[in-house]
């Protein structure tokens, strides 16, 4: 157990707390697939917000037509204030493109639409619905310092499960190539993402003054994004972090489409751009090797630590996931990201509008 502060306001899980906060302010924002379609996590995620009641849930769903019906019919059987937003509907697509809005599908697309359909309350929470070890209490928690003057809460949380650590991801990529940053340059940017104990966490809270101001990547990178964009508008001041305890997430493979290896080139660019944004100028050529050496440099750290805990650690297999990852450093390209919601050419009105044509016609 400890208790040291972050650079950001970290509140720590000492007691097991279930904080009250205003839940029937807020608008709770689950995006899904049509893998969560009557899954077990989901189910669990839902009974939950059962239980919270909470002001509004908003679930983005991207799935094929064939699929909206059945998933709208078991998300309405849930006793909650829940809308459907079907992601992909070709009303929907049609007024996306018509504003030039359409093209690469993925989560952050699908958080940004649902987002949209959030601000006519004062706090929006964002989580996903793959948690086998969620609890309603993750809410009130994330809820609880912009109750206290806060404008962004983002939570974090240790990923250990079948004897092994996880987050792979953000301990193998995101953290050494922070740290292979600040070697180059000292910059609030660097800082500011560096004091999150998980930035790569899919839960946070915002303001909906905050909200509408996000610009968010379309996919994997949205994480970062949304760091990048609550340093620029909440800060050091406005930022805080919560412990959410232990969480149990589904686990992707390093390789194939939707891998980990795929997923490192979208959060590269990500935070590259941020980092960019934020007055770093990274000297791309050398950057992929002082990532390698920092990220080794903490392969022996996991491997003590999963001793220590008598956890299994493969370090082969870290060192390969490392060397993946490397080829993914590279400068952030093209920006793809979605606008603001106060620059947004399209009404979150019209949206839900054509979002709710495409249900009906497939219902």
């Amino acid at each position: 157990m400890e208790y040291v502060q972050e650079r950001v306001t970290t509140l720590h899980d000492l007691t097991g707390p279930t904080p009250t906060a205003p839940t029937d302010r807020a608008t709770v924002v689950v995006p899904m697939t049509e893998r969560e379609y009557a899954g077990l996590a989901p189910d669990r995620v839902l009974s939950e917000l059962e239980r919270l009641d909470p002001g509004q849930v908003v679930v983005p769903l991207r799935a094929p037509a064939d699929r909206v019906g059945d998933f709208h019919d078991w998300l309405a059987d849930f006793d909650l204030s829940l809308s459907v937003l079907w992601c992909n509907g070709p009303r929907l697509e049609d007024l996306l493109d018509d504003h030039n809005l359409d093209g690469e599908f993925g989560k952050g697309r699908d958080v940004w639409l649902g987002l949209g359909q959030a601000l006519d309350r004062e706090y929006v929470v964002v989580h996903d619905a793959d948690t086998k070890s969620y609890s309603r209490a993750d809410v009130t928690r994330l809820l609880f310092p912009l109750a206290h003057g806060y404008d962004f809460a983002k939570g974090y949380y240790a990923r250990v499960e079948n004897e092994r650590l996880y987050g792979r991801l953000f301990r193998l990529f995101f953290v050494p190539l922070v740290r292979a940053l600040s070697e180059e340059r000292d910059a609030p940017i660097l800082h500011y993402l560096d004091a999150f104990r998980y930035a790569l966490a899919g839960e946070f809270a915002a303001t909906t003054d905050l909200v509408e101001r996000f610009r968010p990547q379309r996919s994997w990178g949205l994480e970062v994004g949304t760091l990048g964009d609550a340093f620029d508008h909440a800060g050091f001041e406005g930022s805080a972090q919560v412990d959410l305890g232990t969480y149990e997430h589904d686990h992707r493979a390093v390789s194939g489409p939707t891998g980990l290896s795929d997923m490192s080139r979208h959060v590269g660019a990500a935070l590259l751009r941020v980092v960019e944004e934020g007055g770093v100028d990274p000297e791309y050529g050398s950057l992929p090797e002082r990532y390698r050496t920092a990220a080794r440099s903490l392969v022996r750290s996991y491997e003590l630590d999963a001793a220590f805990n008598g956890l299994t650690y493969d370090r082969g297999d870290e060192l390969d996931q490392i060397e993946t990852y490397a080829d993914a450093i590279e400068p952030p390209g093209m920006d793809r990201r979605l606008p603001a919601w106060t620059e947004a050419p399209v009404s979150p009105e019209r949206i839900a509008e054509a979002a709710a044509a495409d249900l009906e016609a497939v219902r």
